[in-house]
C-alpha cells in the first residue's frame, strides 16, 4: 500500500494570484495573469486549480460548514443561550446578517468563481487537446477536480440558502454578474451531469500527485452518487412543503449506477480497524486505495480538526495545547449502540485530557459526550504548549463505507432488499463486530432487517448513524429523507425517558458511572452501559451520570433538551435567509422571500 507520509499539502502551494471582489460575479474578479499563459501547461494550470481549494482554509469552512454549522441532529448535538451566529443557526432563527452565513455564501462563491475560471481556462487552451497524451491527460483531470469541486459548493449553497443564482461562466467583461435564482433541482441536475460527463477522464487517487488530499475520480464517482441522492430527495420549498420531485427515481438510478461503478472498478476492502481510519488523520497519513476516498488538506497551521471537534484537551502541564469540542452526542445516541459495536467507543467520547495531561470524565455530564474519532492528543508531535487552531489535522469528507451504503440504499429503493444491496450493507455492519459475533450480530440482525423494503430501508437510517457519527453529513441525509423532524423528536422524547428513569431508578442505563485512572493513565470506566447498585471495592469514584440529565436545583429537565430543539418543528426550516451581503451586491435582483422570512 502506498503511504503518503510528507504533509504535501495542496493549499500550501504558491497560488496564482485572482483580484478578489466583494461581488462573487464582478467582472474585475478575473486574473491578472493572461489565461493562455497560465493553461498552457500543466504545472500553471495546476496551480489556478489551487485557487479554488484554498477558501478550505478559510473560517466559512474549516470551522463552520465541514463541522460546526451542521448540527443539530439525532446524532450530533449542539446548542445554547448566546445570541451568536452559530447559536442562532443551531435554534435555527439565524437572520439575514449572520456572519457565519455570510462566510459560506461568499467563500462558496468565490470558490465557484475560481472554478469557472479553471474551467473556462482549461477547456480553451490549447495543452487540452494537445497531442501530448500526457499533457492532455493532465487537463482532463484538472477539467473533473473543477467540476467536482464546483459541484460540492454548489451543493451546500443549495442545503443552506435553496434556490440561488447559477453561473458557470468565469467572470468578464461580457458576463452578466447580477444572477437571479435557479431552482435547486436545475443545478444539481447540471453538477450531476458535468460530473458524470468527465469522470472517465480523470486519475485514480493512486495515479494522483498527491493522493486522497486531491480530487480525484473515486471521489468524483462517489460525488455523482451523493448529489443524486440529495437530487432524488426531499427539500422544503418557500411555501413551507418537503417534496421530491416526481423524477425522483431515475436519479436513484443514477446513484446506484455510479456507486456500482466505482465498486466494480475500483473495490477495495474496508480496513479492519475501525479507529485508524482517523488515527491516520491525527498522524498525518494519507493512505490510497483505502477506506477515505477524499479529505480536506489542511497544512500545520491551518484547519480546526481538533479544535473546536474531538477529544476535549484543556491547556495545562503538557505540549499539546488546548482543543474542544462543540457538537455533543446525544445520550439516546450514545446508547442506541450495541454494546459489542467496535465503532462505539472510537465514535463517543467518554473522556477529556486535563490540564495534568491525564484522563478524566467528561465534565461529570451525560450531555457532553463528546467526537471521539479526533483529537490533538493523538498527534505523534505535540503543536505546543500554547496552541489551540490550525492542527493541520485533514477533514474526511467521502469514505467508502458511504459508497457501500449509497448503494445499499440506492437499490433498495429502487428493487428493494437484493442480494447486492444485501452484500454492500454487509460489509460495512460485518467491520464493526468481532467474528465471534457475526452469526447474531451480522447475519441474524440483517435477516430481520429485510423482511422488507420499507425495514431495510430503517436499518440503513441506523447503519450509517452509527458508522458517520461526528464527521457532520447526519444533517443532509435527514433532510433528503424527510426525517429531520421525526429523528429529532424522537431524541428529544427519548433523552426525558431517560431523565425520567434515573430519577425513578428505573430503565437499563447508568444513572451513574464508576470510574477510576488506571495504571496507564486511562480513564476506566465500569459500568458504561449498564446500571449497577455500586462498585465491586472502593478504589472506583461514583460519578453522575444520566441522573444529570435533570437539575439539581429546579427538578426539570437540562434546558438544552428543550430549548435547544424548539424549531425543530414539522417541517424543519433548514433554509436560512440569504445574507445581506449577497442580497446588497445583488442591486435589487435576490431577496428573501418565503419560508417564513
Amino acid at each position: 500500500m502506498k503511504m503518503i507520509r510528507i504533509k504535501h499539502i495542496i493549499l500550501s502551494f504558491m497560488i496564482m494570484t485572482f483580484v478578489s471582489c466583494q461581488d462573487f460575479l464582478d467582472p474585475e474578479s478575473i486574473s491578472t495573469f493572461d489565461q493562455n499563459y497560465i493553461f498552457s501547461n500543466a504545472e500553471d494550470a495546476r496551480k489556478a486549480m489551487n485557487a479554488a481549494y484554498v477558501h478550505f482554509s478559510h473560517d466559512g469552512f474549516r470551522s463552520r460548514l465541514s463541522n460546526n454549522m451542521t448540527g443539530c441532529t439525532d446524532i450530533e448535538h449542539a446548542g445554547g443561550s448566546s445570541d451568536g451566529a452559530r447559536y442562532q443557526i443551531w435554534r435555527l432563527d439565524a437572520r439575514e446578517n449572520n456572519g457565519d452565513l455570510e462566510y459560506v455564501w461568499e467563500i462558496g462563491y468565490q470558490a465557484i468563481r475560481d472554478c469557472n475560471i479553471a474551467i473556462e481556462g482549461i477547456q480553451n487552451s490549447e495543452a487540452f487537446g494537445s497531442d501530448d497524451v500526457a499533457l492532455a491527460d493532465e487537463m482532463n483531470h484538472l477539467l473533473g477536480e473543477a467540476y467536482t469541486l464546483r459541484a460540492y459548493w454548489y451543493s451546500m449553497l443549495t442545503f443552506y440558502f435553496g434556490d440561488v443564482p447559477f453561473s458557470t461562466h468565469a467572470p468578464g467583461v461580457d458576463v452578466e454578474f447580477n444572477l437571479p435564482k435557479v431552482d435547486r433541482n436545475e443545478i444539481l441536475s447540471q453538477l450531476i451531469q458535468d460530473m458524470i460527463d468527465i469522470e472517465e477522464d480523470m486519475k485514480w487517487a493512486e495515479d494522483c500527485q498527491f493522493g486522497i488530499e486531491q480530487i480525484n475520480r473515486e471521489y468524483t464517482l462517489s460525488m455523482i452518487a451523493r448529489l443524486a441522492l440529495q437530487r432524488g430527495g426531499y427539500y422544503l420549498t418557500p411555501e413551507m412543503q418537503m417534496e421530491r420531485k416526481d423524477d425522483y427515481l431515475e436519479y436513484y438510478q443514477i446513484a446506484k449506477d455510479y456507486t456500482k461503478k466505482l465498486i466494480d472498478l475500483k473495490d477495495r476492502e474496508l480496513p479492519d480497524d475501525f479507529r485508524q481510519i482517523f488515527m491516520n488523520q491525527c498522524k498525518f497519513i494519507a493512505p490510497v486505495n483505502d477506506e477515505v476516498l477524499f479529505e480536506v488538506p489542511f497544512a500545520v497551521g491551518e484547519g480546526d480538526v481538533g479544535w473546536n471537534i474531538g477529544i476535549d484537551v484543556e491547556r495545562g502541564n503538557h505540549p499539546y495545547g488546548s482543543g474542544g469540542n462543540y457538537m455533543a452526542m446525544p445520550p439516546t445516541y450514545v446508547y442506541s449502540f450495541d454494546v459489542k459495536d467496535e465503532r462505539f467507543d472510537v465514535t463517543c467520547g467518554f473522556y477529556k485530557i486535563n490540564e495534568d495531561f491525564q484522563q478524566e470524565l467528561v465534565s461529570s455530564s451525560a450531555f457532553n459526550i463528546s467526537q471521539g474519532k479526533w483529537s490533538r492528543h493523538f498527534m505523534d508531535t505535540p503543536p505546543g504548549p500554547s496552541t489551540d487552531k490550525g492542527t493541520g489535522i485533514n477533514w474526511p469528507m467521502m469514505r467508502y463505507a458511504d459508497v457501500l451504503l449509497m448503494y445499499a440504499e440506492a437499490e433498495n429503493e429502487l428493487n428493494g432488499p437484493t442480494d447486492s444491496a444485501i452484500e454492500a450493507f454487509r460489509r460495512v455492519r460485518q467491520r464493526a463486530f468481532d467474528a465471534a459475533d457475526w452469526a447474531d450480530k451480522v447475519d441474524a440482525y440483517i435477516a430481520n432487517a429485510t423482511a422488507s423494503k420499507e425495514r431495510f430501508f430503517n436499518a440503513i437510517v441506523d447503519e450509517r448513524a452509527w458508522e458517520f457519527g461526528g464527521e457532520m453529513i447526519r444533517k443532509y441525509e435527514l433532510i433528503r429523507w424527510n426525517l429531520y423532524h421525526e429523528k429529532v423528536q424522537e431524541t428529544v422524547e427519548g433523552t426525558k425517558q431517560m431523565a425520567d428513569n434515573a430519577q425513578a431508578g428505573t430503565g437499563q442505563y447508568p444513572d451513574y458511572l464508576y470510574t477510576k485512572i488506571n495504571e496507564s493513565g486511562e480513564l476506566d470506566i465500569y459500568n458504561k452501559f449498564e446500571k449497577v447498585l455500586g462498585a465491586p471495592d472502593d478504589t472506583w469514584e461514583r460519578q453522575s451520570w444520566l441522573i444529570s440529565l435533570v437539575d439539581e436545583e429546579t427538578g426539570t429537565y437540562q434546558e438544552w433538551i428543550t430549548r435547544d430543539w424548539e424549531n425543530y418543528t414539522y417541517p424543519v426550516r433548514y433554509i436560512f435567509p440569504i445574507p445581506t451581503t449577497g442580497i446588497d451586491n445583488s442591486k435589487g435582483l435576490l431577496k428573501n422571500d418565503g419560508y417564513g422570512f
